[in-house]
């Protein structure tokens, strides 16, 4: 029989649909309305599985497809067993059309819980802090974490072997029934898997949870030259995933101190040193500071204040292929705070044989609006 002829639908109807089209059959096959009544029983019965398979998108989409709501080898979850007049329901306690659609609905968030249990684990985050020269040159921290494991006395199963039983839960049919009203429902027993009996007992090292909590120590090595804000994967070190999938990954945040005097920009050190007058005007060879050691540079005569120099591989090691950025540096012309007598009348001479208006055309040429 067609389900949607059953709830008097198209196959294009929305969800909607399907229950307000259950609400209104319900109201005139259901048994509480109609004791005694056998064939409105059977037709409520077949009402009833028709909403349970259309009111689920997988289950309706298997039906769609291939003319079965739920593949053999699934079986039912939540069967409707028939109906139980040996007793009548009635004043307060009696169900409502919302008990049974609750009852619905619980069973369809079970089945979505349970095919979500395997679950990757949760990520655990973790920070370390490191000095400028420790981020250049490379690391190790150690590293103390609390995660969620799985169980090493039971292997993440949750049970260890004992003798066979009869399953106490179910008495052992394997099937655990629940009446809403006059209708009987049945679901496999959750405690034996629907098999009846039992052959395990609880693990008491996690209570059957799979899991447990362990602390450990572990050292993290931090490669070259990693920027303030990098993180670092170490995979499989978050919580353990539920029902043996597969654990979560631990990330470290690397926090790098400022240095005093270089400035990282990209795999750029970026460096500013004073340059006195006469070896900005002369031209010099002066030694910098790198990382690695001293660096020497030649200031060509002429040098300007903020003139930029740039020293090929003098810079930071790349994250990613290890190759090095450049030692850029940045000149600043400084005076000396005294000036001797003798220093004071060179300075003057050097002021009258080079005109400071002509210095300063040269170093910011300006023409007037005749083009001269």
């Amino acid at each position: 029989m067609d389900l949607y002829v059953i709830l008097g639908l198209e196959r294009g109807a929305s969800l909607g649909d399907i229950k307000r089209a259950f609400r209104r059959l319900a109201r005139k096959y259901h048994p509480d309305i109609n004791p005694g009544d056998r064939l409105a029983a059977a037709q409520f019965r077949q009402i009833a599985e028709a909403y349970e398979t259309l009111s689920d998108p997988d289950l309706r989409r298997r039906y769609d497809t291939a003319g079965s709501g739920r593949p053999a080898a699934e079986g039912a979850t939540f069967g409707f067993e028939g109906f139980d007049f040996s007793v009548s329901v009635g004043g307060p306690s009696a169900p409502t059309f919302g008990d049974l659609f609750g009852d619905v609905l619980r069973q369809r968030e079970q089945q979505r819980q349970a095919v979500g249990e395997r679950a990757r684990g949760a990520d655990l985050h973790h920070a370390v802090v490191l000095s400028f020269e420790e981020a250049l040159r490379g690391a190790q921290r150690p590293i103390a974490l609390t995660r969620r494991e799985r169980c090493r006395q039971c292997d993440g199963v949750g049970t260890l072997g004992a003798a066979e039983s009869r399953c106490a839960q179910c008495q052992g049919t394997g099937q655990v029934k629940s009446a809403r009203g006059h209708m009987v429902f049945s679901k496999p027993c959750a405690q034996c898997r629907g098999t009846g009996s039992q052959a395990q007992a609880r693990c008491p090292g996690c209570g059957g949870q799979q899991t447990v909590m362990y602390s450990e120590s572990l050292t993290v090595k931090v490669p070259p030259g990693l920027a303030d804000g990098a993180r670092i994967r170490v995979p499989g070190k978050g919580h353990a995933g539920s029902a043996g999938a597969e654990p979560g990954d631990l990330y470290v945040t690397v926090t790098v101190e400022p240095h005093e005097r270089f400035r990282r920009e990209g795999d750029d050190l970026h460096l500013t040193i004073p340059l006195a007058i006469h070896e900005a005007a002369l031209g010099a060879r002066i030694d910098v500071p790198a990382l690695d050691g001293p660096a020497r540079l030649r200031v060509p005569p002429g040098t300007q204040s903020g003139q930029r120099f740039r020293l090929r591989e003098r810079g930071a090691p790349s994250a990613r292929d290890g190759r090095r950025g450049d030692l850029v540096v940045e000149v600043r012309l400084a005076l000396p705070r005294l000036l001797d007598e003798r220093s004071k009348e060179l300075l003057k001479e050097f002021g009258r044989i080079n005109a400071a208006d002509e210095v300063r055309r040269e170093a910011h040429p300006y023409k007037g609006h005749d083009g001269h």
